[in-house]
């Protein structure tokens, strides 16, 4: 599933200095997250390939988003992003 290119423009741009590297350790934080939350164990969050400021959510092969890390005046956050194409609604 492709993400539209107005949705990626509206996120925090690399550069910026409220975007984080994610560590190994948060990586796996959040898969444990999702999936007690959503209490389902195929909820799968991946390191992206060439990416080292965000990671990915998957449920099975599926891709369902990206989430960001946001530190902003001493507060960390993490940011789920999720797009959802028209035709994925019929």
């Amino acid at each position: 599933m492709a993400v539209p290119e107005a949705h990626l423009t509206a996120l925090p741009k690399r550069n910026s200095p409220r975007r984080s590297l994610l560590k190994p350790e948060e990586i796996r934080k959040l898969d444990a997250y999702f999936k007690r939350t959503f209490n389902n164990p195929s909820l799968m969050v991946k390191a992206r390939p060439r990416k080292d400021d965000s990671c990915e959510l998957y449920l099975g092969d599926e891709f369902l988003g990206i989430i960001f890390k946001d530190e902003e005046e001493g507060e960390l956050s993490y940011n789920f992003s999720m797009a959802i194409l028209d035709i994925d609604l019929e």
